[in-house]
């Protein structure tokens, strides 16, 4: 298992389409991806899960990833993340 702790950088946190991306790229791998944040812990691949978590733009989040893929997709996690979603100009 891979993990890190990554910012949230972009201004509307995990909404609706941040949210709908980052669970578009984990559902490409065959790892289990979770996002834990504060004491609660999202599953990556569903939407409502990640909404759930109300992470908002400053919040930290960590990033769990384990299985075969692991690596790749907590760096293409960690890369959609640190891009702020494609919502910095």
């Amino acid at each position: 298992m891979v993990s890190e702790e990554l910012k949230v950088i972009n201004p509307s946190g995990l909404h609706l389409r941040p949210a709908g991306n980052l669970c578009k790229e984990a559902l490409k791998y065959d790892s289990k991806i979770n996002i834990i944040f504060k004491d609660a812990t999202a599953n990556a691949k569903s939407v409502l899960s990640v909404l759930a978590a109300c992470v908002k733009c400053g919040d930290t989040v960590k990033i769990t990833c384990d299985g075969r893929d692991e690596n790749e997709a907590l760096e293409a996690l960690k890369n959609l993340i640190n891009s702020g979603f494609g919502e910095l100009k």
